[in-house]
């Protein structure tokens, strides 16, 4: 098992900044992993986030709402909905009642790549907790929010 003392060369005055440092760490390593498992399929974790919720959505939704349901927000949404637009995996409806607005839908290419990603993953990033100890992680950094 890792600690983050050893695996940075570091001491720490207090368990409040060594948890601090280690939670930054982690999310830092989370998002290598993330960036090698998608390299294949030529998207980046926040395109395949994006993917992930117009999927779920089931019809179109607006640039907005998209924006509000991202786990990793992200002020260039509108950039990485263009290149999902320019691989064809997802189209822009204009809507009827709003000149304005601009609905989001995933395209039959953006779900099936969702099924070939689907097919491969595998979360076990947290290969070496047990199903309670994810569960108390997650209980813990909810209460940090």
């Amino acid at each position: 098992m890792g600690d983050i003392s050893k695996e940075i060369e570091s001491t720490f005055p207090s368990n409040d900044l060594k948890a601090y440092i280690n939670i930054l760490y982690t999310a830092s390593w989370v998002n290598g992993k993330q960036l090698e498992f998608f390299k294949p399929y030529n998207i980046s974790p926040q395109q395949y986030n994006i993917l992930r919720i117009l999927r779920g959505a089931k019809e179109p939704i607006s640039v907005q709402t998209v924006k509000n349901r991202m786990v990793q927000r992200s002020p260039n949404v509108t950039r990485l909905m263009d290149k999902l637009c320019a691989k064809e995996l997802i189209d822009r409806i204009p809507s009827k009642h709003d000149r304005r607005v601009v609905n989001i839908i995933i395209i039959k290419n953006g779900l099936k790549l969702l099924a070939k990603i689907d097919d491969k993953w595998d979360p076990k990033l947290l290969k070496n907790l047990s199903e309670e100890e994810a569960g108390q992680l997650s209980d813990l950094l909810d209460k940090i929010r």
